[in-house]
């Protein structure tokens, strides 16, 4: 069985015009033609496709929590580990540097692999057909979708808690800041005065070390937010 043969076992379609396959797998340092048009074009397909089927499966969700639905679907992440469910990886045609650097096993790379097969199966084929093999893809993932709070940032999800008990949102201060101005660490400490909390966290951003600290409050939540064994005060 030759290589797109087997290909074309793992997406389960088959091509027509095989160009255009050959381009979803080239990468730009192969040369030109690459996948990045068919790339821009299969992400627009796929986060169509995604909230489609997320508008249709969930009839009761607000546009904030199919919005987090989809994200969470059609991040980069989630497409390299479908990428490497299938082993497209193997499929890619790569510049020798490249392929030297592991860029055939690297996330973004990946993902914009499986935007582009599916940019390439619209172009050869049409919507229905392209739908079809995103929602195969994605059916697993689709049939266990994380629950919607879980998707919310640690600060939402810290805020909401404590908004659900009554008590005021956490403040969050930056302790120090350290390093050169490219490569900054900042410390960030989430404080809770209610229930004389105050948990700190390192990131290379204010947002990312305050969302770090949020998180480790909500880690330790039922340690240190208990409901009934210790009262916040008043």
């Amino acid at each position: 069985m030759n290589e797109l043969a087997r290909l074309y076992r793992r997406i389960g379609y088959e091509f027509n015009d095989e160009a255009l396959i050959e381009e979803a797998l080239s990468h730009r340092s192969h040369g030109s033609p690459n996948y990045e048009r068919l790339e821009y074009l299969g992400d627009s397909l796929l986060n169509f496709v995604i909230a489609d089927e997320l508008h249709a499966q969930y009839p009761n969700l607000d546009e904030g929590a199919l919005s987090r639905l989809r994200a969470s679907l059609v991040r980069g992440s989630t497409l390299a580990g479908i990428a490497r469910e299938q082993e497209l990886g193997e499929f890619l045609r790569m510049g020798t540097g490249e392929l030297r650097s592991g860029g055939f096993n690297r996330d973004s790379t990946l993902a914009d692999l499986v935007e582009s097969i599916i940019g390439a199966v619209f172009r050869d084929a049409d919507f229905d057909t392209a739908r079809a093999l995103v929602l195969r893809l994605f059916e697993h993932r689709l049939q266990n979708t994380t629950p919607v709070d879980e998707l919310k940032d640690p600060k939402t999800r810290l805020q909401e808690l404590l908004q659900g008990r009554g008590l005021d949102r956490p403040t969050y201060t930056v302790v120090k800041t350290e390093g050169k101005s490219h490569e900054l660490a900042f410390t960030v400490s989430c404080q809770i005065p209610s229930y004389n909390v105050k948990l700190s966290a390192v990131a290379t951003s204010r947002r990312k070390a305050e969302q770090a600290a949020a998180a480790e409050v909500l880690d330790r939540a039922e340690e240190l937010l208990p409901l009934s064994t210790k009262q916040p005060a008043t």
